[in-house]
């Protein structure tokens, strides 16, 4: 199995831990023999299956702090997708949920809910899930409908989620409801469900292009302590954002880890597969479009790494500026990686779109790495709005 080349370590944005940290990725990736990005049979096990060998290999302790109060390394986790995504996105997915469906606990979790649920997501021996989207809402997060009524010592939840990744192997959830206290997005707060409760339904598995463990879950009288709440009522909205924030550059970084597969494989391709009497590679028309591949991977890349160096020095206090940071990250690496592995495809003609083929999957991988943790359109609107501040231009609605 091939391995992406260390070019990347030769930016100005890391350090030798990062080196280190490659080492150690690899090491595990080879570890794990059959790890690949094609995903055949019972990926929900498989997906629960990286969660276990990811904890027992260390592998997740990067997702969280080292000490109390503390923040993660961006680029270590940035890094690590990439890494892991050039193998599999399936098992990337099994990774980053597991810093996605805590990181507000570890930055707002009472004690007691620390204790429970962070623990057991770092040492892979319990699986999380993130219930923000609903059915109508889509992006529009402050939009969400599902509620949380307080009776005496407990929240009651009634609402629906949808594409809530590891719905249905999740051990609990982190559910984002409206308390009502306020309107829109200030009405949100965050609640945490174990899988058990009697309240929680997880409907029909989703079936996405891209295999991965997904599905809708249905809250109906759905009681929880009052200590489960994370954080204080109606910081639901900040609590989601702040958390995206941390990961979106990284989601760049695992888009690019596709693409620099979906390059190396178009390569090999075009120097061993025979056009009209010659290697493909000899023809101007292909070398052109290898060059354009080679050059939107590499300038993707230092947008990637440069927001999540940003990311790091900024650091948790850095508000709109961390947003658009973010965001910055997301949008550049995704796209890039989009066109980069659409032109392999056609590099590789009608084999590229034959299930079977690596290209294929890699085509399906990252056509959701656009849509999650906020649509490219979502991400130029932050963008755009950070730009429209910056000059004075107000009033302007919050983006979401």
């Amino acid at each position: 199995m091939p391995t992406p080349p260390d070019s990347r370590l030769d930016l100005p944005f890391f350090e030798p831990r990062h080196h280190d940290v490659v080492r150690e990725v690899r090491a595990w990736l080879d570890a794990e023999h059959g790890i690949d990005s094609l995903v055949e049979g019972d990926y929900a096990q498989e997906s629960r299956g990286f969660v276990r060998s990811l904890g027992r290999a260390g592998l997740l302790r990067h997702m969280f702090p080292t000490q109390d109060g503390g923040d993660v390394d961006v680029r270590t986790i940035a890094l690590l997708r990439e890494e892991i995504c050039y193998r599999s996105a399936l098992a990337d997915s099994a990774f980053i949920t597991q810093g996605i469906a805590t990181a507000a606990l570890w930055r707002h979790g009472n004690q007691a809910v620390r204790d429970k649920y962070v623990a057991g997501a770092r040492d892979g021996s319990r699986i999380p899930a993130f219930g923000l989207s609903e059915p109508e809402g889509g992006s529009d997060v402050a939009a969400t409908k599902t509620v949380a009524r307080r009776e005496g010592d407990a929240w009651v939840i009634d609402g629906t989620k949808t594409w809530t990744s590891n719905a249905g192997i999740a051990d609990h959830y982190i559910v984002f409801a409206r308390t009502g206290e306020l309107p829109g997005a200030r009405g949100l707060s965050a609640f945490m469900v174990d899988a058990d409760n009697p309240g929680l339904t997880v409907l029909e598995p989703l079936v996405v292009s891209a295999p991965h463990p997904m599905a809708s879950v249905r809250f109906a009288n759905c009681r929880v302590k009052a200590d489960m709440i994370v954080g204080e009522p109606t910081m639901g909205f900040q609590l989601a954002m702040s958390t995206l924030d941390i990961f979106r550059p990284t989601v760049g970084a695992a888009a690019l880890g596709l693409a620099q597969r979906a390059l190396d494989e178009g390569v090999e391709r075009v120097r061993t597969r025979v056009l009209y009497g010659a290697p493909m590679i000899a023809m101007p028309a292909v070398q052109a479009r290898i060059a354009e591949m080679q050059a939107d991977l590499h300038t993707a890349r230092l947008a990637v790494y440069r927001a999540c160096w940003l990311r790091d020095k900024v650091g948790r206090e850095g508000g709109r500026a961390a947003s658009a940071i973010s965001s910055m990250g997301k949008l550049v690496g995704t796209e890039a990686a989009h066109r980069i592995i659409d032109s392999a495809v056609q590099l590789f003609g009608g084999k590229g779109v034959t299930r079977g083929c690596i290209i294929e999957q890699l085509w399906r991988d990252v056509r959701a790495f656009r849509i999650y943790e906020g649509a490219t359109e979502v991400q130029r609107a932050i963008l755009g709005r950070h730009v429209a501040r910056s000059v004075g231009q107000f009033p302007l609605p919050a983006a979401h």
